[in-house]
C-alpha cells in the first residue's frame, strides 16, 4: 500500500524533478552502460559516490551541480540519511537528478533503500542497473565465476557483516557446503573471521581463493592461495578495500585466463603534460597499455593575439604555391579560420601541400586535405631530403604556425630558394591546472613517469616546478620524449631522457615506453 500511494503521489505531482539511480560500474570508466552516461550527461545534479570513476564525471554538463557523498573506509562524507534527504529536496526542486553509485545499485549498493524514499515523497525515478564489481574484477583477474567443469553455482555475501555476531542472517552452513563459488564484498577486514566461518562449516582448507583489489582499474593488483594461506597472503601484500573475495575451484583458472594483468604498463603512474584538448589520444592508449594517467596539460592552446595576418594570407591563397603545416594544431586554426571566412577545401585551388609528420597529414586528410610531401622528421636535414627533388625557386610558401615555433623551418626553405610567408595560427600558453595534484603525487614518489610531447611542454613543466625542489621531486622519475628535438630541450633544462621516442608520434612514444620497461623489468 505504501508503493501505491508513493506512486499516486508522482502522478498527482508532474512538475516534480526525477531521480536516476545509476549502476557506475566497477571502475573502469568505459564499463559504465550507454544509459548510464546518458544520464550523466543529462543531470541537473550529479550525487556520486566513492567508488564512482573519477573520468564519468567528465561527461557532465558544465552548469550541473556536482555533490560528492563518498563513504571511505568508515569516513562518511554524508551519512545515509542525508543523503536520502538530499534526492528529495533536489528532485523535488524540479531538477534531474543522477545518483551514481559504484558497481550496480540494487547489488549491495542501498539503491533499494534510496528508492523506498523516493516512492515515499513521491518522486519520480528509475533504476540504471550497473556492471557489478562481484562479476567484473574477478572477470579482468581471469576467473570465470562459473565453469561448467567446475561450478553451476554462485553466491554474493557482504564480508561487511561480523560473521560471529549474535543474530547473522548470513548462512555459513550452506554457502560453505552448498555453493560453488562465493563471492564476498567488502570483506578484507573480516577475511580471518570469513575464512573461519567456512572451514568451520566443512569447506576444504585446500579451497582455492583469491582477492582482487582495485578490480578493473589500473591499480589492479590480485592475490591468490588457498582458505588454508589466503589470509597470511594477504597480509604480507597488504591487501586492503576496495577488494572483492572469491573462493571456488574457479580461482584456478587464473593461471591459464588472466590477461588484464598482463599489460606491460600495468600500475605505472605517468604524467601526461600534452594540452588536455590533445592529450585524449596518448591517455587513451597508454591506460589501455594498462598505465594510470595523470593529465597535467602545461599547456594551453589560444587563439593568435590577432587574426588580421592568417586573415591576410587566406584572402591571398591564389597567391601561393605552397601550403605546408607542422603540426595539428596549425591545420585545425587554419582551417576553423576558412570556415569562419565562408570557405573551404576547394578554396585551395592548386596549392600543392606539405606536412610535418604523419599526425599533420591524417588531420590534413580530416578535412580532405591530403599531402604532397612528408619528411619522415621534423628535422632541418630531413626537410631538405623531402624537397630534394622540388625546386623551390622563387616560390610562395604559406606556414600557418605558432608563434613560439623554431626557425629552422623557413630557414632551410628560405635557403632553398622558397619566398615564405609565416604567419601566426596560434599560440601556446602555460597551463597549470592540476600542478597541485602533481605536486602532491611526486612529493609522496607516486609518479613513475612524465612524457613530452614537445619542447614547449617541457618548458612549461620546468618553469611550473619550484625551483628549490625541483631536484628532490623529479628523484626516480623517468622521463620520456617523443622525438630528438624535444630530448634536446629537456637536456637543457635539466631532465635527462630515459626514453626518447624514433617514431615522432603518440603510437611511437608508446612502443618506446613499453619497450623500456620490458627491458628493464
Amino acid at each position: 500500500m505504501k508503493f501505491w500511494k508513493g506512486y499516486k503521489a508522482m502522478a498527482e505531482k508532474p512538475n516534480k524533478g526525477i531521480v536516476y539511480l545509476v549502476g557506475a560500474g566497477p571502475g573502469d570508466p568505459d564499463l559504465i552502460t550507454v544509459k548510464g552516461r546518458r544520464c550523466i550527461a543529462q543531470a541537473d545534479v550529479l550525487i556520486y559516490d566513492y567508488l564512482a570513476a573519477e573520468a564519468l564525471l567528465s561527461h557532465a554538463r558544465p552548469d550541473c551541480e556536482r555533490i560528492y557523498v563518498g563513504k571511505k573506509g568508515g569516513d562518511h562524507t554524508m551519512a545515509q540519511e542525508q543523503i536520502n534527504q538530499l534526492l528529495v529536496d533536489k528532485a523535488s526542486a524540479g531538477n534531474k537528478v543522477t545518483r551514481l553509485k559504484g558497481g550496480d545499485p540494487f547489488i549491495f549498493g542501498r539503491g533499494g533503500e534510496e528508492a523506498e524514499v523516493l516512492v515515499a515523497a513521491g518522486i519520480p525515478f528509475e533504476i540504471v542497473p550497473g556492471v557489478t564489481s562481484a562479476i567484473a574484477a574477478p572477470a579482468y583477474a581471469g576467473i570465470p565465476l562459473t565453469h561448467r567443469q567446475y561450478t553451476a553455482t554462485v553466491a554474493f555475501v557482504t564480508g561487511h557483516e561480523d560473521p560471529t555476531k549474535d543474530g547473522s542472517n548470513i548462512d555459513w552452513p550452506s554457502l560453505a557446503k552448498g555453493i560453488g563459488t562465493l563471492v564476498f564484498f567488502m570483506g578484507v577486514k573480516n577475511l580471518p573471521l570469513i575464512v573461519e566461518q567456512l572451514r568451520r562449516h566443512g569447506r576444504s582448507g585446500d579451497t582455492p581463493a583469491a582477492l582482487v583489489r582495485w578490480g578493473t582499474t589500473t591499480r589492479q593488483r590480485t592475490v591468490t592461495g588457498t582458505l588454508d594461506n589466503i589470509v597470511a597472503r594477504a597480509q604480507a601484500a597488504k591487501m586492503a578495500a576496495p577488494s572483492i573475495i572469491v573462493v571456488g575451484h574457479v580461482v584456478e583458472l587464473r593461471s591459464t585466463l588472466q590477461w588484464f594483468e598482463r599489460r606491460p604498463l600495468l600500475g605505472k603512474r605517468i604524467v601526461v603534460t600534452r594540452a588536455r584538448a590533445q592529450a585524449s589520444d596518448l591517455v587513451e592508449q597508454l591506460t589501455e597499455l594498462g598505465a594510470d594517467c595523470l593529465e597535467c596539460p602545461t599547456i594551453k592552446v589560444v587563439p593568435p593575439k590577432s587574426w588580421a595576418p592568417l586573415d591576410a594570407a587566406i584572402a591571398a591563397l591564389t597567391q601561393f604555391h605552397w601550403l605546408i603545416f607542422t603540426s595539428v594544431n596549425g591545420v585545425e586554426s587554419f582551417f576553423e579560420r576558412l570556415a569562419f571566412k565562408g570557405l573551404d577545401v576547394r578554396a585551395l585551388g592548386r596549392l600543392r601541400t606539405a606536412a610535418i609528420g604523419p599526425a599533420t597529414a591524417a588531420k590534413m586528410r580530416e578535412y580532405g586535405l591530403g599531402t604532397d610531401i612528408l619528411p619522415a622528421t621534423y628535422q632541418a636535414e630531413s626537410v631538405v631530403a623531402a624537397f630534394a627533388q622540388t625546386s623551390l625557386q622563387g616560390q610562395h610558401v604559406l606556414l600557418p604556425r605558432a608563434k613560439e615555433a623554431r626557425t629552422v623551418l623557413p630557414e632551410q626553405l628560405t635557403r632553398m630558394g622558397a619566398q615564405v610567408h609565416e604567419v601566426e595560427a596560434y599560440q601556446t600558453i602555460q597551463a597549470g591546472e592540476s600542478i597541485d595534484q602533481l605536486l602532491e603525487e611526486l612529493q609522496g614518489q607516486r609518479v613513475d613517469m612524465i612524457t613530452f610531447t614537445s619542447s614547449s611542454t617541457v618548458q612549461n613543466f620546468k618553469a611550473l616546478l619550484p625551483a628549490d625542489k625541483a631536484e628532490p621531486l623529479m628523484a626516480g622519475v623517468k622521463i620520456a620524449c617523443i622525438g630528438d628535438i624535444t630530448a634536446e630541450t629537456a637536456k637543457k633544462l635539466g631532465f635527462q631522457p630515459d626514453i626518447v621516442a624514433k617514431t615522432f608520434t603518440i603510437p611511437g612514444l608508446c612502443d618506446a615506453i613499453v619497450k623500456y620497461y620490458e627491458g628493464n623489468r
